[in-house]
This record gives structure tokens, sequence and C-alpha cells, in this order.
């Protein structure tokens, strides 16, 4: 396939390598708009070296999946200017963190075919030439609308790229329980700018239990079928798991970057408002999150 990587961060140089492994024609596109060709290096279980071409309009016109890797803020401005240049039969493959970007470009794109992915593929970018494999995953997708529903095969491409990957018809279900665990993972980790597995110690993880039990109520009423003991135990397990790294709402405040919080603790305190929900915790880690940003950026 022709694909390209719109984003290439940490998680979309990861893809880009592993894709281009797989046989794949992979290009890139940055915020630059000067054409260039980029070489990357993947550190994982096996070393290798790649190049790209980038910012080739080209690639766009034969574009047959344009995997989108930005942050969900960006997805609008960095999306919009590139429609032109592409087929309508050309696949959208969003996997960003939080929920609620796709909304804002829904009426441009809806005559693409859609999908969603969630992962749990850690990946750590060193430098604009480096990225490292730094934790084996899973990948979910799904369709956004009927013409995605139609993209099964697109299950079988990534999983021969980067396994495991499981194709989920009721991608939302995924991408709510992803929202979740960064709800009580991301705010926390940030304002206090601690490892993940800090938040096992008492005093957070107090805080990390009240934050699941107002997460409970939302995903309650969206009709989630997930027990508040099985949200507290998936989000001790991946703070377990995850106990050395940083958080991306970590990094990006420790860089003063802006972060992702809109479009996950904002996602769901307009969910528990549009339910009549107290989220009286997310509401105030929202609100430092936001001044953080205010006072750096």
């Amino acid at each position: 396939m022709n694909i390209t990587i719109l984003g290439p961060g940490a998680v979309g140089s990861l893809w880009a390598c592993y894709l281009q492994k797989a046989g794949h024609n992979v290009s890139l596109w940055t915020r630059s708009s000067a054409p260039s060709d980029v070489s990357l290096s993947l550190s994982a279980q096996e070393n290798s070296s790649h190049t790209f071409s980038c910012n080739d309009k080209e690639s766009l016109t034969y574009c047959d999946l344009l995997f989108i890797t930005v942050k969900a803020w960006q997805v609008e401005s960095a999306l919009l200017p590139l429609l032109p240049h592409l087929s309508q039969e050309t696949i959208l493959l969003f996997m960003h963190n939080g929920m609620g970007a796709i909304d804002t470009v829904k009426n441009h794109i809806d005559h693409h075919p859609i999908l969603q992915a969630t992962t749990t593929h850690a990946a750590l970018k060193h430098n604009k030439e480096s990225v490292e494999h730094t934790g084996l995953g899973t990948t979910v997708i799904g369709p956004f609308n009927p013409l995605g529903e139609q993209c099964h095969f697109m299950q079988d491409v990534l999983h021969h790229a980067l396994d495991s990957v499981e194709w989920n018809s009721n991608i939302q279900t995924a991408l709510w329980k992803k929202l979740a665990i960064n709800c009580a993972i991301n705010p926390l980790t940030a304002i206090h700018q601690c490892k993940n597995g800090d938040l096992l110690h008492p005093k957070l993880h107090s805080d990390v239990l009240t934050i699941c039990n107002e997460v409970y109520l939302v995903l309650e009423k969206n009709h989630i079928d997930w027990s508040l003991k099985e949200l507290i135990t998936t989000v001790n397990q991946v703070i377990t798991a995850t106990s050395v790294n940083y958080s991306s709402m970590n990094r990006d405040l420790f860089y003063q970057r802006r972060s992702e919080i809109d479009f996950i603790t904002g996602y769901l305190l307009k969910q528990a408002e549009k339910h009549q929900i107290s989220a009286p915790i997310n509401q105030a880690l929202y609100n430092k999150i936001k001044q953080l940003e205010e006072n750096t950026l």
C-alpha cells in the first residue's frame, strides 16, 4: 500500500518504520511544507534504518492510507490542508489519545472510509533521527463511519507490520476504556511531574480511586459495559506495567507544550455535564492543567 504518516512523532515514527519493513511504500508529512528525505533508525528487538520521502504532494495523490498520528488538538489544522490532494477512496486512520477530535472535521471527511485506532505499544523518540520501541502492546482498530466498516482488511495489514492488531466493530468502547485510563493517569502525573509508578503511593493512589469513581459514572451513562472493579484493576495494571514511564501529558507540560487535556479530561467533563454527573476532582485536575499551560505557553 501507499501509506502517508501524518505526524511522525514517537508513535507515528514507530509505525512508519514497521510498515516500511513490512514492504509498504511509506512517506511522512510534517509541519514543515518543504519536501525532503528523512532517515530514521528503529531501536527494538532488531535495529533497522529507514529513509522516507517527506512532504511530497505526489505521495498524497496516490495515498491509499493516511495514518493520522498528530495530537488530538492538531487534527483539524494538520488534516484539512491535505484533503484537496487526496482521493475519495483514501482511508483515514486516526490514532491519538482522547476523544472528540474527529467531530471537529467530520463534515469535511465523511466521504472517506474512516477508521479509529488505539494502541498500547510504547515508543520514545530520542531525537529527529531515532525512535525506540520501548514496550510491546496491542492495537485495536474499528470503523468510525459506514465506509470504514468495509475496511476490515486493514487489521491484517497492520497486524503483519506490528502485531498484535484486533478488529473491534464497536471501537467506541475501546476508546472509552483508553480514555478512562488516561483520565486516571495523565493529569496526576503531569501536575506532580512524576512517573506513572508513583501513582501507587497511598496519597496519590487515593486520588486515582476518586477519579475512577467519577469516570465510572460517566461510562455507565454511556453504556460502556465495564464494572468499577474492572476499571480500577485495569488502571492499576497499567500503572504497574508502565511504572518507569512518563505519561504523554507529563512530557507535554515538562517541555512546555500544549497537552491533550481538552480531549481527555475535558471530553469526560462534557459527557458528565450532559448526564448531570458531578465530577469535582476531574474538574479540579482539568483546571490545574489549563492553568499550568497558560503560565508556560
